[in-house]
């Protein structure tokens, strides 16, 4: 169990992050078109994994509109923003931001995916919700960086998640 806070109130996740140098578990997520995808579509490219609780609150704002900016100057990189909110809430966050460089995706249906990446709020008023991490693979899906965000209030290290790719 990770013990994280939200405005200095402690909140809990159901169990610690994959381990850098791992492989990522596969998942199947839903994309804005309502079409399915697996971790397994992005075999061959480095992925992001920007993983939030709702795409309406100003810090996951933030990191959407920060790393839209970021992948327009990487190569062989598949940003995927992933939160329990449902398509249709973030296609309409993309199309009023003009988000055109990253991928949707949702675990609204079965949750499966905050569980298998032990990233799931098990208390606390997100309860339920999926709580701010970065994972970054590379094209094996080998895990070569992760950080759960502490205060969840709080923004990512953009910074050093982006360096972990060019190490």
């Amino acid at each position: 169990m990770a013990t994280l806070t939200l405005k200095g109130n402690k909140i809990n996740t159901i169990g610690e992050l994959p381990k850098v140098g791992t492989t990522a578990p596969d998942f199947e997520l839903v994309k804005t078109d309502l079409s399915t995808v697996s971790l397994k579509d992005y075999k061959g490219s480095r992925v992001i994994l920007n993983i939030f609780h709702s795409i309406d609150t100003s810090t996951c704002i933030a990191s959407a509109r920060q790393f839209n900016i970021e992948a327009s100057e990487l190569e062989n990189t598949k940003i995927l923003c992933i939160s329990k909110d449902l398509p249709f809430a973030m296609t309409r966050f993309c199309d009023a931001e003009g988000i055109k460089n990253l991928e949707m995706l949702s675990d609204y249906v079965d949750g499966q995916f905050g569980k298998d990446y032990n990233l799931l709020y098990v208390d606390g008023v997100i309860k339920g919700l999926l709580s701010r991490c970065i994972i970054i693979l590379d094209e094996n899906s080998k895990i070569i960086y992760t950080e759960q965000v502490e205060e969840t209030s709080k923004e990512p290290n953009y910074k050093a998640a982006l360096e972990a790719l060019y190490n």
